[in-house]
């Protein structure tokens, strides 16, 4: 089902911005794979079987669907899906529905029940003060110095420039253009290269790493990857992950240990502190790559209630 063509404009459109509304709330990279291929089938249904528009389906429509999917055989074992499989449709269109509803998408008429979920308490923004407090512990995160400016310099990447995980680890030295205080990210999501400021407090963070820390590390191997490990090897998403428990852990705070705080929180928290400072939605947009302002949308929303 993954090779399914969509050919309606809008029905691309809001699959598209479904799977960026999913990756803002910070979902898993499993949850960011299967609910958006499971409304894709979804909408795919919806072409074939004549609707253009969202507004002609109906609570019939939606059932007429499921009973297709239960007919439908398992390509991979043969018989018919599975009801977990089943059960994963049914949670993509109750996510489906919430985004329709978060976005006031009105012609969506169908009755789904769907769970009531708190977005602040999804998205857990750091406050600038607790942000303060993670570059601090970065002083005393590691008994060795290249270690320590090393998770400064994580910092850097994942909060002041908002970068998403796996835009941070595929970042090379020859990314970070010194003269033009910008870090050029050229494994965005879907493919989309963007430059990112950044200013020259953080730039002397960036330089005192690669020049200073990194070539301790780079003794083993000759990797052009930003961030490396012990090994010299390029460092993964988790190893990103357990470096930032690691200075959460150090900090002492008892706060931000209890807080389910992971890379996407920081990039989270930066967009929602831009937003504080006022700066213009369009600005944050292309800062964080986002393919429509309609996907920022959703830190103006948090800010508001803050």
């Amino acid at each position: 089902m993954k090779q399914l063509q969509l050919h309606n404009e809008s029905y691309k459109t809001l699959l598209s911005s479904f799977t960026e509304w999913l990756d803002i709330l910070g979902y898993a990279e499993t949850t960011l794979y299967y609910l958006p291929n499971h409304l894709k089938e979804f909408l795919y249904w919806l072409e074939s079987h004549g609707h253009t528009e969202l507004k002609t389906v109906t609570t019939q429509t939606i059932k007429e669907y499921y009973q297709d999917l239960r007919l439908r055989p398992n390509q991979t074992r043969g018989g018919s899906l599975s009801k977990a499989y089943l059960n994963k449709h049914q949670q993509a269109l109750k996510k489906f529905k919430e985004y329709l509803q978060k976005h006031n998408y009105k012609d969506f008429r169908i009755h789904l029940k769907t769970e009531k979920s708190n977005t602040q308490e999804k998205l857990n923004i750091l406050t600038q003060q607790e942000i303060k407090e993670l570059f601090t512990a970065t002083n005393y995160s590691h008994h060795k110095t290249s270690f320590k400016l090393r998770d400064k310099a994580i910092l850097v990447i994942v909060y002041s420039c908002g970068l998403r995980r796996n835009e941070a680890v595929h970042l090379d030295v020859s990314d970070i253009y010194f003269d033009k205080e910008r870090v050029f990210v050229r494994k965005g999501k879907n493919y989309k290269q963007r430059f990112v400021p950044v200013n020259s407090y953080n730039l002397k963070i960036l330089e005192d790493y690669m020049y200073e820390a990194r070539p301790q590390l780079n003794i083993y191997n000759n990797t052009e990857a930003l961030f490396i490990s012990k090994q010299g090897k390029r460092m993964q998403g988790q190893s990103l992950l357990n470096r930032l428990k690691a200075i959460i852990k150090i900090t002492e705070n008892k706060v931000l240990q209890e807080k389910n705080i992971t890379l996407h929180t920081l990039r989270h928290s930066i967009a929602t502190h831009l937003l504080q400072q006022e700066v213009s939605i369009e600005i944050i947009s292309k800062f964080l790559g986002h393919s429509s302002l309609e996907s920022t949308q959703i830190y103006t929303h948090l800010v508001k209630e803050l």
